[in-house]
């Protein structure tokens, strides 16, 4: 597989699980909607970093995501601090006793669309 194909099999998902978090929205499922958001946004992350440097690593420590997207250039960058809210929201949405407000899954979800525009873009050689 090329690192275009990866990138555009990467870009997919992050569309994919986006709109799962806004469906998870809609039906007041605030910590799925949360959680789809953050796979969207590290999904979006792969793209970005594979179609600026052609390739991403997999790493369980969520600070090695970011600083591989500040790593890939000005677009990934840019993103970085994005990428890293959406990361902090991951325990709470997965794990935590305490839920995920409305307002914040609302917020993961803007964030995550953020996330894929720069994908796509990234992607598109913008």
């Amino acid at each position: 597989m090329t690192p275009s194909e990866e990138a555009q099999l990467h870009l997919s998902k992050a569309g994919e699980f986006l709109e799962a978090a806004q469906a998870n929205w809609d039906r007041k499922l605030y910590n799925a909607a949360t959680s789809d958001a953050i796979i969207s946004a590290i999904n979006s992350k792969d793209a970005i970093c594979i179609a600026l440097t052609g390739r991403t690593s997999k790493s369980d420590n969520h600070l090695d995501a970011v600083a591989e997207l500040k790593r890939a250039g000005p677009a990934g960058a840019d993103l970085s601090s994005t990428l890293n809210r959406l990361l902090k929201l991951k325990t709470r949405s997965q794990y935590a006793p305490l839920s995920v407000a409305p307002s914040t899954a609302n917020r993961a979800a803007e964030w995550a669309q953020k996330m894929l525009t720069g994908a796509q873009d990234a992607v598109a050689g913008r």
